[in-house]
């Protein structure tokens, strides 16, 4: 049986990149969560007013468990940076996860221990929340490094996600 995680750390091209190449993932989708207004469309979230954050949805089977997901995920975007990854700019960019209450209890205590181990120099902002409704993002979001991998914010953005991946996790990659 597939669980299911809503990550959101930054764009949510880079997510859904980074989580792509993960053995154990047996579906992902871009999408809005968390915001005021249903069926937003990616303008509006990009407007800020509608306070949707971008997510990627990730089914997962047996092959990876929520620590290792959550380790990938702590490792390829920054948690201590409010509303913001890198030059993307805007509380639709903030560092979130919203998951099922049967899971929240060990992801709250997976930041605990990155928080009293020092992992990080600022302090975790991510925001951890119950899974409310999720609004699959326009179709062109989609696997969208996979479709334009010379773009030049996936050369300097989502490669470098890529490489940490790599260099971090290569037991968990399916390539």
């Amino acid at each position: 049986m597939n669980r299911v995680i809503y990550l959101g750390g930054g764009c949510f091209w880079c997510i859904e990149s980074v989580f792509k190449r993960v053995k154990g993932i047996s579906s992902i989708s871009p999408g809005y969560m968390g915001g005021d207004n249903p069926n937003p469309t990616y303008e509006e979230v990009c407007e800020g007013y509608t306070n949707h954050v971008e997510v990627v949805k990730i089914e997962y089977d047996e092959n990876i468990n929520i620590s290792q997901i959550l380790s990938i995920f702590f490792v390829v975007h920054d948690p201590t940076s409010i509303n913001r990854q890198g030059a993307d700019v805007g509380s639709q960019y903030r560092s979130a996860i919203f998951c099922n209450s049967e899971e929240r209890s060990s992801i709250v205590d997976f930041i605990q221990y990155l928080e009293m181990e020092n992992i990080f120099e600022d302090k975790i902002v991510t925001e951890v929340n119950n899974i409310v409704d999720f609004y699959v993002a326009e179709e062109y979001h989609h696997d969208y490094f996979t479709k334009n991998p010379e773009n030049t914010y996936c050369q300097a953005v989502i490669n470098p996600k890529l490489a940490k991946l790599k260099s971090n996790f290569s037991d968990l990659i399916s390539e």
